[in-house]
């Protein structure tokens, strides 16, 4: 049976490199398919990662008010892209209150979008984010050069702005932006500060935002009422659940919400831990997601694999009656050319591996050029199963082929043309 075998893989080995470019181009949609999976899955364990350790860098003693309700282990709809307008600058001070809450020390509110800053000739379009001094002790960031505004600034519609490092660099160059005028979105601003580079958070990047006072931002730039999220610091990280307890209830109250079921909310309050758990969830289903519609180009490759072996079969009906002739059964036919689709499957799923880890291995570094932190993460699993769903494919795509060349008459074989 082994030498059966061996010579049955002689065969195929044989005929494949007799049709070089035929079989490169029929392994193709294996290789595609098997290197998309695990590319996507590198990449969905990599974003996840960075999204995670963002959270993470946040404090695990701080709370997030989002607006629009949400389920318990569901994203709000504001992070769905919904707009929701239920949120208010007043909210974020009424969490600050003693007699509302006695273990929130900073609040945070933030209302965001984008617009064009100039300065002379430079000109760019950028984030800006209207918040409130206490941006500063809620998200750990810091003033390199001048200061971040101040209390009267944050409520009098004063036109001051702090510069993240990194769009400072791209107006000003090495020059001194302190005390220099630049117009967001055509209105004169006072560049009081320069924000110590902080890097990337998530998939943004503070360092290219102009942050302005939060009134500021709504009325002269925006023209909303609206925020679009609170953070909230706690004073210990053992009182976060009493601190998310005080702030649903102080917003139901102003909300007028009298149902304490949570289920006429129109906010969502979470901890960094709840953020974590729920960013895991969101990003597992979509890696799952996008690497079974990538696996999809697997079952076309199979396709094209059972074709391709079709034609052999038609081809090399003559070579399939004489070897019959010459005592060859219906069993070594069949095994013959099983072997031959496994072979094509096989080395298009160790290319297809090789060119994903590849890729993944770039990706990797370009984003960590980038200053993303972005870890490389190849799975064994994801090559192990790479390599058994590639075979696989394969004995199922090879079946049918197989059997029609077992089963072919060896008189009429001979007699083909």
């Amino acid at each position: 049976m082994l030498e059966i075998l061996k010579q049955s893989a002689k065969i195929s080995i044989r005929s494949l490199l007799a049709n070089k470019t035929r079989s490169f181009l029929t392994m193709l949609g294996i290789i595609i398919g098997v290197s998309a999976v695990i590319i996507i899955t590198s990449i969905g364990n990599g974003a996840q990662d960075l999204i995670l350790s963002q959270i993470k860098s946040l404090g695990t003693d701080s709370i997030s008010i989002m607006p629009g309700k949400s389920e318990k282990n569901g994203p709000p709809a504001s992070v769905m892209g919904i707009v929701v307008t239920s949120l208010t600058y007043e909210d974020g001070k009424a969490l600050l209150e003693k007699k509302n809450s006695q273990n929130i020390v900073a609040v945070a509110a933030y209302a965001n979008g984008s617009a064009n800053v100039s300065w002379k000739s430079t000109s760019i379009n950028t984030d800006v984010s209207g918040t409130n001094v206490d941006h500063l002790f809620v998200s750990g960031a810091e003033v390199e050069s001048g200061r971040f505004f101040i209390k009267d600034e944050e409520t009098n519609l004063a036109k001051v702005a702090v510069l993240g490092s990194q769009i400072a660099k791209d107006i000003f160059g090495n020059s001194n932006a302190i005390g220099q005028k630049i117009k967001v979105k055509k209105q004169v601003f006072e560049v009081i500060g320069v924000m110590k580079e902080k890097g990337n958070v998530g998939f943004q990047s503070f360092d290219g935002r102009v942050f302005v006072p939060i009134k500021t931002m709504q009325k002269l730039i925006l023209g909303v009422n609206h925020v679009g999220i609170i953070r909230a610091k706690v004073d210990y990280e053992k009182n976060v659940p009493i601190a998310i307890i005080d702030a649903e209830k102080t917003l139901r109250e102003r909300h007028s919400i009298k149902d304490s079921s949570g289920e006429s909310d129109d906010f969502s309050v979470r901890s960094a831990a709840e953020a974590v758990d729920i960013v895991k969830t969101i990003t597992n289903a979509l890696k799952f997601f996008l690497a079974a519609m990538a696996a999809i180009s697997l079952v076309v490759g199979g396709i094209g694999i059972m074709n391709i072996m079709l034609v052999n079969v038609s081809e090399r009906t003559n070579e399939l009656g004489l070897r019959k002739a010459l005592g060859a059964n219906n069993k070594n036919i069949l095994t013959q050319f099983l072997i031959e689709s496994t072979f094509l499957t096989l080395i298009g799923g160790s290319i297809g591996i090789i060119f994903g880890i590849l890729v993944s291995f770039l990706i990797s570094v370009i984003m960590n050029l980038l200053k993303y932190n972005w870890g490389f993460h190849i799975s064994i699993l994801s090559i192990m199963i790479g390599l058994i769903v590639s075979t696989s494919i394969g004995l199922i795509f090879g079946i049918y082929p197989a059997k029609k060349a077992s089963k072919l008459n060896p008189i009429e074989a001979l007699r083909y043309e």
